[in-house]
Order: C-alpha cells, then sequence, then structure tokens
C-alpha cells in the first residue's frame, strides 16, 4: 500500500534535504510530494535536485506564496489522481519528526483519519515558550468546545487520511490557510461522520529557518470557528447534506490514545487481506497524474 506524504514548502531549502531522506528512509512504499510557492530561496530547485535523484519525489511548483491550505488541497487531488490510498500532510521543519510515520499509517487501518496530537497522554512539544504553549493549547481547546470536535490537538498539522476520506470531502469548500485550514478539515471530516483517531507525537520546535507562526493567522483559525459554528462557512463535504448532529456529549471523554470520533474501529483481522490485495492490485493499474510546472 503506497502513501503520499505531502510536504508544503516556502523557503524551507535548510530543512528540506534532510527531512526528504528521512521520509524515504523510514519506508520503501513511502512517496513525496513537494508543493513550493516559488520560495525566494530556491527551495523549489533543491527540491527538483531531490526528485532527480529519487523517483519517489515529486514536485509541484506553484505561482507566488497561497498558503498552506491551497497547498494540501493541491497534495490530496494529486493523491486522489495518482491512486495512493493514504496521504499524509507533514511540514518541512522537522517539527514532524519521520520517525512517527509509521504508527499513523498503522492507526490508518482502523480509523479514516488519523492526528499526531501533541495534547494526548504520550505527546509533548519540545522548545515553545510559554505564551505559545498557552496559544496552541487554548485555540485546540476553543475548537474543541465551539464545534464538538471530538479530538484534542484541533490545530495539528500532522495528519494520515485514508483514501474515502479524502473522497468525502468537497476540496472546492476548503477556504482557509494558514493553520485554520487543519481546524476547517477536522471539523468537515467529523461532519462527514468519519473516523477520526489521534496518537501521540513529539513535537520539536524548528531549529533552521524561521517559524510562519503570526497573530493574523491565530487570529484567522479564531473567526473561521464562529463562522463554521454560526453555518456562515460551509463545511468541506461531498455528497449527501450532514448529519443533524454529529456533536458528543460535553465533556470530551478522557479516553486513552487513540480516541475515535463517532465509530469505534474494530482491529483488524486477516480477512483485510483480500481488500489490501485488491487495492494493491488497483494501485499499480492506475496511471500517475502529470504534474503540472509553473
Amino acid at each position: 500500500m503506497q502513501a503520499l506524504v505531502v510536504i508544503p514548502t516556502y523557503n524551507e531549502r535548510e530543512n528540506l534535504p534532510a527531512l526528504v531522506q528521512a521520509v524515504l528512509d523510514v519506508d520503501p512504499d513511502l512517496h513525496i510530494l513537494v508543493v513550493d510557492d516559488a520560495s525566494p530561496d530556491g527551495t523549489g530547485q533543491v527540491a527538483e535536485a531531490l526528485a532527480r535523484r529519487s523517483g519517489r519525489v515529486r514536485v509541484l511548483h506553484r505561482a507566488g506564496k497561497q498558503g498552506l491550505g491551497t497547498a494540501y488541497v493541491a497534495g490530496f487531488r494529486y493523491a486522489l489522481e495518482a491512486g495512493y490510498e493514504r496521504m499524509v500532510e507533514m511540514d518541512a521543519d522537522f517539527s514532524h519528526r519521520p520517525v512517527d510515520l509509521p504508527r499513523l499509517l498503522a492507526s490508518s487501518d482502523v480509523a479514516d483519519v488519523v492526528i499526531g496530537s501533541r495534547n494526548v497522554p504520550g505527546g509533548r512539544i519540545i522548545g515553545w515558550s510559554p505564551l505559545r504553549h498557552v496559544i496552541s493549547k487554548g485555540g485546540s481547546l476553543y475548537a474543541r468546545f465551539v464545534l464538538g470536535l471530538p479530538i484534542r490537538d484541533c490545530t495539528s498539522g500532522f495528519k494520515c487520511f485514508r483514501r474515502e476520506a479524502l473522497e468525502a470531502l468537497d476540496l472546492d469548500a476548503l477556504r482557509a490557510n494558514g493553520y485554520a485550514f487543519q481546524v476547517e478539515v477536522n471539523y468537515a471530516c467529523a461532519r462527514a461522520g468519519l473516523r477520526l483517531a489521534e496518537v501521540p507525537i513529539v513535537f520539536p520546535d524548528r531549529t533552521k529557518g524561521r517559524s510562519k507562526m503570526s497573530a493574523r493567522i491565530a487570529l484567522e483559525a479564531a473567526w473561521l470557528v464562529v463562522r463554521l459554528r454560526l453555518g456562515l462557512t460551509r463545511p468541506g463535504l461531498a455528497g449527501h447534506p450532514a448529519p443533524a448532529s454529529v456533536r458528543p456529549a460535553w465533556p470530551l471523554p478522557a479516553a486513552p490514545v487513540p480516541m475515535a470520533g463517532y465509530v469505534t474501529p474494530a482491529p483488524p483481522t486477516r480477512s483485510v487481506t483480500g481488500v489490501a490485495e485488491r487495492r494493491s492490485q488497483r494501485l499499480e493499474s492506475a496511471p500517475r497524474a502529470a504534474l503540472p510546472v509553473v
């Protein structure tokens, strides 16, 4: 089962080569799509050099800085068109550790969306200031309370999606950029009735390059939560209307990880082997999507 790791980049040439190699070393079935927004520091050229060295690396060049949310939507579309069964969101600054990828992928066998969580037992953050801890945890608590999300880390950008989860989303309806995008996607997945789970991760602060976090990004996320709650922004759902209510009882249960959203998935059994074989056959026969170069 091949999985696509989507890495959006903007001025990340210091981190990208080591990160790409670390991801490729994790699992021979992992492929990488670097989505670069015309980085002034030449990150796109670095990514091209990495792609020439490995057939498992692809690069999508975009004209100018278009934001994190649209970069991931572009990655979602490519993953679906190319026939991947799993898609992983991952930052380019080593805050998301490649060593945690196998646990996210393994948990996707029993959940539709797996979130690498800093706020569950076993999860932690290294190197943040007290103020940034307050902003991050306060933002997650705010989104959980207002939107009724059954997860503890609502702004985490380290996620693994099953193909079926991406197919349940209306990608054209996903509008947010910055870290508000993570809240928007979580809400859309919850409203679609998808199975959500969290696995603990260690989140070290970046040591190279500059953080993209700003007050504007935090305010965008706070305002998006209000709009979603009031119905001013429609969730990114595909197909049938959302259930009348998918909000869990408050307070949310302090369950051990993983914490499922609405359906408690049964452990995988030997019977899934045939499904995996059929998916593998479909993957092998699916054409790879051509990448546009701007």
